[in-house]
């Protein structure tokens, strides 16, 4: 089934990005990586520069650019390479990708199942809250599917 791969799929990445937190702990230097590294290196911009091929005044706009957020990666990999640093991207979820699947899930049924009592309340046909927790967990089960839970309508 479709659903049980991707779950392992996640539980594997969440295992994997787990080793990456607290993720405080790769917070951008105020400068940026790049001028922060090339300054503990002792290596000038013009040295930078020559390293990767372009001009000092190209180096201190790389460096701009990065402390501005908007360095293109490939540009970011090549100053690291220069510096002989490797550059890692990964984007860490704020909570493993499981819980972030089943918060939605959960944030889905809870607001159909609310339509539906709320209809049958006005029919006159109340349900019974005692086994609310019972029908979330079966509406996930029986009508959800990975791919409604991120369609926002």
């Amino acid at each position: 089934m479709k659903s049980d791969s991707r779950k392992r799929a996640r539980l594997r990445i969440d295992e994997r990005l787990q080793a990456l937190r607290p993720i405080d702990r790769f917070r951008v230097p105020p400068k940026g990586w790049v001028r922060a590294l090339r300054d503990v290196l002792g290596m000038t911009g013009a040295q930078l520069g020559t390293r990767m091929g372009i001009r000092p005044q190209t180096v201190d706009a790389i460096e701009k650019s990065e402390a501005a957020g908007t360095i293109q990666l490939n540009t970011l990999r090549r100053a690291a390479e220069a510096m002989d640093c490797t550059l890692v991207y990964a984007l860490i979820p704020n909570s493993s990708l499981e819980a972030a699947v089943e918060i939605r899930a959960r944030k889905i049924a809870i607001r159909e199942l609310q339509r539906v009592a709320h209809t049958m309340q006005l029919e006159a046909q109340g349900t019974d809250n005692d086994d609310f927790e019972y029908r979330i967990q079966t509406y996930i089960r029986d009508q959800l599917s990975e791919r409604d839970l991120w369609s926002d309508t």
